[in-house]
């Protein structure tokens, strides 16, 4: 083929390949870019009364936030519970998404759609089904007072308790769909040599079946990690206002105190706080990826 007609082809994939990204990423640009300049911007003016603002390139909100004692008691409060609930909630997938991905059954479909039907309820709905479950007189609490199995309530809401589990049911929907799309390596042909070959079913999992899966396991505990760090609704309503996290203290000095800096601070610090763990987990799967 003539170097120029090589030439125009080029020209003219090239030309194709612009004009099909553009619309995204024009689109990714005003509703992402923009308002993420607009907040970084925010964070460097500063508060001069209630509700008062004062345009300026000022690092004072930084300041204030991280010479504040409350701000850390709450940053750590949030870094626990995200890796409490990432833990719970990939060990509770796992089984399920394993099953998932290896079964051969004609009711994979049907089982799929219950393993995600969650998604297609609002997490506030979901919340508040917590709330009426856990609540002194609720389903559990009655149902282990007729077992005689406590005497009184348990207290299961509003508090850390009634967050993690409401959490943890709400992300194992995403924790399940990420580990399937990881779990492409993991070969029933694998364990089946190891257990011709001797190994027994335990020895197969941690051996053989585990570290195969492990990059969709990463894969899973960093998107329920983010969801989790970010979350404010489940926190909030079974919190009861005694829970504090990050997100719900974004929302409070954003439309109680009113001081948008602050918030916009907060909220830029979050971000940079996933690009940490985004960070760690590209070396994680990279490690992994190498073994």
């Amino acid at each position: 083929m003539p170097t120029s007609s090589r030439s125009s082809e080029g020209g003219t994939r090239r030309a194709t390949a612009a004009a099909l990204l553009t619309p995204g990423l024009l689109a990714l640009g005003v509703s992402f870019v923009v308002p993420l300049v607009w907040l970084a911007r925010m964070s460097l003016n500063r508060t001069v009364g209630p509700a008062e603002l004062q345009s300026d390139v000022s690092l004072s909100s930084y300041v204030d936030v991280l010479t504040d004692g409350f701000m850390w008691e709450v940053a750590w409060n949030t870094l626990w519970l995200g890796v409490l609930v990432t833990v719970l909630a990939v060990a509770v997938s796992y089984p399920i998404a394993l099953f998932l991905a290896r079964t051969r059954s004609r009711l994979r479909g049907l089982l799929m759609a219950l393993a995600i039907a969650p998604l297609l309820t609002s997490s506030v709905v979901r919340t508040f089904g917590w709330l009426i479950l856990l609540s002194d007189d609720g389903i559990v609490n009655s149902a282990l007072s007729k077992l005689g199995i406590i005497g009184e309530p348990l207290t299961l809401t509003n508090n850390v308790t009634g967050v993690v589990i409401a959490l943890v049911e709400i992300m194992m929907p995403y924790a399940i769909l990420a580990m399937i799309a990881g779990f492409g390596r993991v070969s029933k042909d694998l364990e089946d040599a190891a257990g011709s070959l001797g190994a027994g079913r335990l020895r197969c999992f941690v051996r053989i079946t585990f570290p195969l899966s492990l990059p969709g396991v990463l894969t899973g505990a960093l998107m329920v990690f983010v969801l989790t760090v970010s979350a404010f609704i489940t926190p909030r309503l079974m919190g009861g206002g005694r829970v504090f996290v990050i997100a719900t203290e974004i929302y409070d000095q954003a439309t109680t105190t009113l001081d948008w800096p602050r918030a916009s601070a907060l909220s830029v610090l979050l971000l940079l706080l996933f690009g940490v763990f985004l960070v760690l987990y590209q070396r994680l799967f990279r490690m992994v990826e190498g073994r």
